[in-house]
């Protein structure tokens, strides 16, 4: 497990925003704070997925102090994330009904995810629910 610091924002009339120094442009919300840390790991988990899949390098975690040191930074609370790291990523072909692709889609869509990181979080845990770990 690998943690990354999260920053969570909050201006006026506005949901509670968490973004990543460390991942430009991976960003996401919740209208309280304990829904925008539930968000972060998610986001962060399916950005970091993201990169894996199209190659990418995942960087290491900044340390706090230059995290904070960033005046772009001021205001904002830190956040611990924690994030697994995923091994080499596979590519594997499955069948998959039609309409159940379209609402996975969906679904990850929605809530800012990949295709793929869905699908393995789905199957840790159905594998967790049945006591069955890799």
């Amino acid at each position: 497990m690998t943690t990354y610091i999260g920053l969570l924002r909050k201006d006026p009339d506005s949901d509670f925003g968490v973004d990543f120094p460390d991942f430009p442009g991976c960003i996401t919300a919740g209208t309280t704070i304990e829904e925008a840390v539930v968000m972060a790991r998610e986001a962060l988990g399916g950005h970091i997925e993201a990169m894996v899949e199209d190659g990418e390098e995942i960087p290491a975690p900044s340390g706090l102090e230059a995290v904070l040191a960033d005046p772009d930074n001021k205001g904002a609370v830190p956040i611990l994330v924690p994030v697994e790291l995923p091994g080499k990523a596979v590519r594997v072909n499955i069948i998959v009904p039609d309409r159940d692709l379209k609402a996975i889609d969906a679904y990850v869509k929605s809530h800012g995810m990949t295709r793929s990181g869905f699908l393995v979080t789905a199957a840790k845990k159905a594998m967790g629910a049945r006591g069955k770990h890799a």
